[in-house]
């Protein structure tokens, strides 16, 4: 009996080493390509790209395959520009109000190649995407007032070597295009007075905790004057932009450098912008700025740079109510604290943005 119960314990032994496998070393899931874009809450992702006036700016573009193994074979990805997902998005997210849609980039102003290669041994490439930021004749710049977005989608077929991700964040990539330069980003408005004429103290008084600006050019930003922002409909009638200069102002603080201000829709036929020369005490006043910056105390590899405008003006709203012209007083400070980490090599990923 014994006998017959060893023997029963290595048949059942041998059979089991037989039937054992390193399932680990297979492939657990479908290798599948995506993109490495994630979207905002508002369905697109932020794309980063320092301003020139002339020439392209290069963008890469992550794209892996999935699974639970390496890649073993060069696979080429396709990508196209997707002309129908931005329509839904828009739709979703802003209904009927085409005015605050999203704009689908001209093909004007980027190029990337058709195809891509993932070769075999990696799980991982780049699409070189080359923004043109002043058109095909370095002349004509986009409006950062229109919110640019280039669409892209990875395609697949059965002829390809390749199996595109379904799921649409990982198939897609709506790249929302922000160009920068040194004096771009958003600031803290808790220090700029929003006044409208003749109303009663302390009723007129507005105050917006961020105001957002775009770039105009390598030394150039513009924002939108009062409460205005970029959800606003007749926002493009109230920019107000700001010029950067290498100009010292005198009997302002040590570093004091001149701003040029100004409009492009002046006169009482638009917003009636006027800088103020003088402050609230009468005395001459040019609007100015300061920049300085220093490496933080606890993280040496974290550069700090401050830049805070001082700027007075005066416009008039004369949309939000139709025959009314509603005149309003900016005066005071904006601030701008901008993070790089420079153990980055590459600049639009090193700014914390």
């Amino acid at each position: 009996m014994n006998k017959l119960y060893i023997i029963f314990l290595v048949a059942t032994t041998v059979l089991g080493c037989v039937s054992c496998n390193n399932e680990w070393e297979d492939e657990q899931f479908y290798q599948m390509a995506s993109f490495k874009a994630q979207p905002n809450a508002q369905g697109v992702t932020t794309t980063y790209v320092r301003y020139v006036s002339e020439g392209t700016r290069r963008y890469e573009l992550p794209i892996i395959m999935s699974g639970s193994t390496m890649n073993s074979s060069n696979r080429n990805i396709h990508v196209v520009v997707d002309n129908d997902t931005l329509k839904t998005l828009n739709y979703e997210h802003y209904g009927d109000r085409e005015e605050l849609y999203f704009q689908q980039m001209p093909a004007d102003y980027y190029s990337f190649p058709e195809t891509v290669t993932v070769q075999a041994g990696e799980c991982q490439t780049v699409l070189s995407i080359d923004f043109k930021l002043g058109g095909s004749d370095n002349q004509t710049p986009l409006d950062q007032a229109d919110k640019w977005v280039l669409p892209l989608t990875i395609v697949d077929d059965e002829s390809y070597n390749y199996m595109a991700n379904p799921r649409k964040y990982y198939r897609k990539a709506l790249l929302r295009f922000m160009p920068f330069n040194d004096y771009s980003g958003t600031y803290d408005g808790t220090q700029l007075r929003i006044t409208m004429e003749g109303a009663p103290s302390g009723e007129g008084n507005l105050q917006i905790n961020e105001h957002r600006s775009f770039v105009v050019d390598e030394n150039t930003i513009f924002f939108y004057m009062g409460h205005r922002d970029i959800d606003y409909l007749d926002r493009k009638l109230y920019k107000v932009f700001v010029e950067f200069t290498d100009e010292d102002v005198e009997g302002a603080q040590i570093g004091a450098k001149k701003l040029n201000l100004w409009t492009d829709n002046p006169g009482t036929e638009g917003n009636n912008f006027t800088i103020l020369t003088e402050d609230d005490n009468g005395e001459p006043f040019q609007a100015y700025y300061t920049k300085w910056e220093e490496m933080d105390a606890t993280k040496p590899y974290m550069k700090h740079i401050y830049i805070i405008l001082h700027i007075r003006y005066t416009y008039e709203d004369y949309t939000t109510a139709p025959g009314v012209r509603l005149k309003y007083t900016v005066s005071g400070s904006l601030s701008m604290q901008r993070d790089l980490n420079t153990l980055i090599p590459d600049e639009d990923q090193q700014i914390q943005w």
